[in-house]
């Protein structure tokens, strides 16, 4: 299987692969080896399999989460639905809907031991006929529940609202959260929420405005329109609970009664899903706030598809991404499509980007503007991607190029900041903005913009753009734990890594810049003797 024909199928976004009429476990087996082959060996092809099970894996979950939304909303669980959105975005992840149920099986029995203590004959310690837990009538029983609960939840286990590092996506992901035993509002009250229905006691969930609640009913109804029979239920503040009135003090403003409305599963999931997708929007300019952003957007517009802002948002991150999968359009789609900028067809297919057009254009015609202007740029990168440019090749041996002192795959330690690294790439000069080269105070350093500056994976999951005065060879080269390694090497040898096929060619000289480099700087390093 040799590199390239992945990169090809990684450009169809994998269309290949769905129609080779394979069982389903068949690519994720074969995926699977590859990636449990030896770690520092086959560095490429284990980043290319590395992505097609993501998507894989992504495609089967969506299917589900399709078939979740189809359930009549007293089947569906919010905590069935927050495991799928845990699973799409964390696809490579050992995250199982029975897993997750055993856990909290777990916290439950714990909860049961409490009950036991306090009141043995407690009907929660008991399963009716069937296996299942038939709500309880009475209030004091109700109360003796969530007073054992938070007990356990909090007490004996540590649950708590993590206020330190609130906007940290891991607090969105169930599994996350009972590893961590850290959480946000709405992650905290599906698992409080779906202890409490184990053992007896209906709660249902509030979209309440920056702070999710849950309400318990005191009128000895199983459902009040008076929101002054509830008690609510703040699960990110240990269990306390609280009348409506107290519930202001959590906004700092009156709230209007709608405020205080239960809602349903969906609403659950888009808000749990809005807040991860808020997540994305604001965090850095980098692949993993991309990924989440787009992972987000798939399940926001799976489970509310006409969302026209999202729509558009989507469009242009795939824009942006360039993601050009083909064959999605039917020819007769693709042609009403292109008459909204009366832009003659191309000969290949416009892809995903327009069909998100076309679908925002039907939703709401006012969005003309933006719609042709997308779809214009859109056009014009099809255009130029039929007659993509060489990659620029850099030699050594050229004038500009000989103060260049370091080359591709070469381990390096910053000299200021302490990160450990690897060369990806290199410019005889900085190529960066002004504003950027101001930003960064280049102009500080004795050799300012005009020294070579490297592109470098970091230990930490960044990609940086370092100057030569501030890099060094690492005294003892280890391995960069960087998710991108694999695009651009295919081996880890020891003390330096190894280019792949794609990175030889734009620096041919390098690899053997870097193999005589690190002969003269580590003479006692060899590789271990094959058996």
């Amino acid at each position: 299987m040799e590199v390239p024909c992945i990169g090809q199928v990684l450009g169809d976004t994998f269309a290949e692969i769905e129609s080779l009429g394979l069982p389903e476990h068949f690519c994720e087996d074969e995926l699977i080896f590859i990636l449990e082959a030896e770690k520092r060996k086959s560095l490429t092809l284990k980043y290319y399999a590395k992505k097609i099970l993501y998507f894989l894996r992504q495609q089967n979950i969506l299917h589900a989460l399709k078939s979740f939304l189809e359930q009549p909303p007293e089947q569906q669980s919010a905590l069935a639905g927050a495991v799928l959105v845990d699973q799409y975005c964390n696809p490579l992840a050992d995250v199982t809907p029975d897993g997750i149920s055993a856990q909290l099986d777990d916290i439950a029995e714990k909860v049961k031991k409490t009950l036991r203590v306090k009141n043995p004959s407690h009907p929660s310690l008991c399963v009716s006929p069937g296996g299942k837990r038939l709500p309880l009538q009475d209030f004091e029983l109700q109360r003796q529940v969530l007073c054992a609960l938070n007990g356990v939840l909090y007490d004996q286990l540590q649950f708590k609202g993590d206020q330190v590092d609130y906007y940290n996506p891991l607090n969105s992901y169930i599994h996350q959260v009972l590893l961590r035993r850290k959480g946000i509002p709405i992650s905290l009250s599906v698992l409080y929420m779906t202890l409490a229905q184990r053992l007896g006691v209906k709660l249902e969930p509030v979209n309440f405005p920056s702070h999710f609640l849950l309400r318990w009913c005191q009128s000895g109804e199983q459902r009040s329109d008076d929101i002054y029979d509830y008690v609510y239920i703040d699960a990110f503040g240990k269990g306390k609970q609280m009348t409506a009135k107290e519930c202001e003090y959590l906004i700092g403003h009156q709230a209007s009664a709608d405020y205080y409305n239960g809602i349903g599963t969906v609403d659950v999931l888009l808000r749990m899903v809005g807040n991860l997708l808020n997540i994305g929007k604001r965090g850095e300019i980098n692949e993993k706030s991309y990924q989440l952003l787009r992972d987000t957007l798939d399940l926001f517009l799976t489970i509310n598809p006409d969302n026209v802002p999202y729509l558009l948002l989507q469009a242009r991150l795939y824009f942006h991404l360039g993601i050009w999968p083909e064959k999605v359009l039917p020819l007769t789609r693709t042609s009403r499509m292109l008459a909204l900028t009366d832009v003659a067809p191309p000969s290949i297919g416009p892809g995903q980007v327009l069909d998100i057009l076309q679908h925002i254009q039907a939703l709401d015609p006012s969005q003309h503007g933006a719609v042709g202007y997308l779809v214009q740029h859109t056009l014009e990168h099809i255009q130029h991607m039929k007659h993509p440019p060489a990659p620029e090749v850099k030699q050594r041996g050229a004038a500009d190029h000989r103060d260049v002192r370091y080359s591709v795959g070469l381990v390096m330690k910053h000299k200021r900041s302490g990160y450990n690294c690897v060369i990806y790439g290199w410019d005889p000069k900085c190529t960066m903005s002004q504003e950027w080269i101001t930003t960064m105070r280049v102009h500080q350093l004795p050799d300012g913009a005009e020294q070579p500056f490297f592109n470098v994976l970091v230990q930490d999951g960044t990609c940086r753009y370092a100057a030569q005065e501030n890099l060094e060879l690492h005294p003892a080269p280890l391995e960069i734990g960087h998710p991108e390694v694999g695009r651009y090497f295919c081996e880890f040898a020891h003390t330096h890594y190894v280019a792949n096929d794609e990175l030889r060619t734009r620096y041919p000289d390098d690899p053997d810049h870097t193999e005589e480099t690190t002969r003269h700087f580590y003479p006692h390093v060899r590789p271990p003797t094959p058996l």
